[in-house]
């Protein structure tokens, strides 16, 4: 169904005319997760031609010094660090497009698992995990095989070599060290997971850490504070919007594209006008809330 609706959208001229009067006087944050190479490439040369594509640290940049942007400005985000990631180099080189990956600082470099990716029976309950206290979704993962600091067969994210080859090429940022969701998450373990990511990252692959990727796209009002007592200079949700000289730097809004496979998808997803309307139907379940304690 929702193939239909994104040739409907963008067949109509829909998208079009959302990209090119809605989009054009603001910055557009666009959400990947683990894209192959060829999608990769094809939709980053869509959205090379059709926008500006800036890279986060020059969003920031032009808010602080007051600078204007270009039209139609798209800020390229990838969340989680997923080993696939890596293919993804060779066409970053070849378009020269800055992109931004969050990292899960306690998962890359190891052979550790995403919890949500673990096996087969976590992906299908995932959802309903999520909305558990962290301590709780801990403990029911460890009846699905699953412990965040165990070792596995397989390698699910970004080893250090590979970060350390696309460092001149991508800017990595944190993504907390295990990806739990932070309102679930007590004051002690949101305070670890917020600032030990931050040192995690620049003590032990030596990148420079400014930005948070709140997991899930869910955050508090107490996240945003210990953000910013960790010293990071913005947060960015999964709030569907579009962002300006005058967002909260704290509550970027951001578009996700899940990866989009056809042309049709990325262009409607990337105009944002797909998750307006969706979400005037349906509110998101994520997104900003009250922290358990």
């Amino acid at each position: 169904m929702s193939g239909i609706v994104y040739k409907i959208l963008r067949y109509s001229g829909a998208a079009w005319l959302w990209r090119e009067i809605v989009q054009r006087n603001k910055v557009t944050f666009l959400l990947f997760h683990d894209m192959d190479a060829s999608d990769a490439e094809r939709n980053f040369k869509y959205l090379k031609k059709h926008y500006n594509i800036i890279g986060l640290n020059d969003y920031l940049d032009a808010v602080h010094n007051g600078e204007r942007l270009p039209d139609k400005a798209v800020v390229i985000t990838f969340d989680d660090g997923h080993a696939g990631n890596y293919a993804l180099l060779p066409v970053v080189k070849k378009l020269q497009i800055p992109v931004t990956i969050f990292l899960c600082s306690s998962i890359v470099g190891t052979k550790r698992h995403f919890w949500f990716r673990h096996n087969d029976e976590v992906k299908t309950n995932a959802e309903a995990f999520k909305v558990l206290p962290n301590s709780q979704r801990l403990e029911t993962l460890r009846q699905y095989g699953f412990a965040q600091e165990s070792d596995y067969a397989d390698t699910q994210a970004l080893t250090k070599e590979q970060i350390e080859e696309m460092k001149p090429w991508v800017d990595f940022q944190s993504h907390t060290c295990f990806h739990p969701i932070l309102p679930l998450c007590g004051n002690a373990a949101a305070k670890q997971e917020i600032g030990e990511s931050k040192r995690q990252l620049e003590d032990g692959f030596g990148l420079s850490i400014n930005a948070l990727s709140y997991p899930n796209g869910d955050y508090s009002a107490r996240d945003i504070r210990l953000a910013q007592e960790a010293g990071y200079e913005c947060g960015i949700t999964v709030d569907s919007g579009y962002n300006d000289q005058k967002t909260d730097l704290f509550r970027l809004k951001r578009f996700s594209v899940n990866d989009a496979k056809t042309t049709a998808e990325l262009m409607v997803k990337a105009s944002g006008c797909y998750a307006l309307l969706k979400h005037r139907l349906h509110k998101p379940a994520y997104g900003f809330k009250e922290n358990i304690e």
